[in-house]
């Protein structure tokens, strides 16, 4: 029997991947007049891979069928090395990071209190439903 389902494993890589991002988009905040640096980000579409893989369990039927997991688990940061923003070859736009911190604030916000939601159903059935 499995006490967490699934969707306790998948509300812990949205954190994950919402955590890394702040990280990043702190960065590039803390660095908007280094001269010659380059904002990150990071892939979402490696951070869904990712989720979809560990979830989705396909059985090869032949040993020359190409395998459905990869050894790659950590999350990709991007970076655009001809855009340039800045005089100084910086391209960090100060409105678009705090614009993605929002965002990224909100959406973290909104992956605890469905965690919050979880133990508190878990808490519920401990209790006897009390």
């Amino acid at each position: 029997m499995k006490l967490f389902d699934q969707t306790m494993n998948t509300l812990e890589q949205g954190l994950n991947y919402s955590a890394e991002r702040n990280r990043l988009i702190a960065n590039n905040i803390a660095n908007v007049d280094t001269p010659n640096y380059k904002s990150q980000d990071i892939a979402f579409k490696t951070f869904l891979n990712n989720a979809v893989e560990q979830q989705l369990q396909a059985k090869r039927t032949h040993p020359e069928h190409l395998p459905f997991s990869s050894s790659e688990n950590s999350l990709k940061t991007i970076s655009n090395p001809s855009a340039m923003y800045s005089h100084n070859g910086n391209d960090v736009d100060v409105d678009k990071e705090m614009a993605n911190l929002a965002k990224n604030q909100i959406y973290y916000r909104g992956l605890t209190d469905r965690l919050n939601g979880k133990f508190s159903t878990l808490q519920t059935v401990i209790r006897g439903g009390r």
